[in-house]
């Protein structure tokens, strides 16, 4: 997909699949964020941390990373003390709440700033929004 893109100054967001599988398979340096979504557990930081490196080592441009489904202060940090080894390599941390209002949008089908633009998942990723 991203090879068919021939103008200039074009800007895609992908949302891909689970895995590093697609980003082994990108040419170096062929695109300019790489946002690593991470949930509190030790698989998921397993699949960040090698999500990370690949994209470091392809050189991928800037690396964000979004904790998602935090529930408490303890799955921050366990995100964090997980990611602590690879943190040269990446730029920032966006925290992304556990939110109900996420749960619900999705159950009616409508975005979540639609249901609750204050809500705390909605303002964070907002700010991701900002970092991008």
């Amino acid at each position: 997909m991203l090879s068919s893109v021939t103008e200039p100054d074009t800007t895609i967001v992908a949302d891909l699949e689970a895995g590093i599988g697609t980003l082994t398979r990108l040419p170096e340096g062929s695109v300019d964020v790489v946002v690593v979504v991470v949930e509190p557990t030790p698989r998921s930081i397993d699949v960040a941390r090698r999500a990370i490196t690949v994209a470091a080592d392809k050189q991928q441009g800037r690396i964000l990373v979004l904790a998602n489904k935090i529930v408490d202060d303890g799955d921050r940090e366990r995100v964090i003390d997980g990611l602590v080894d690879f943190r040269d390599r990446y730029r920032d941390l966006v925290v992304v709440p556990n939110d109900d209002v996420v749960d619900r949008a999705d159950r009616e089908g409508v975005s979540p700033v639609d249901l609750d633009a204050a809500s705390p998942a909605v303002q964070a990723i907002e700010k991701l929004i900002a970092l991008l």
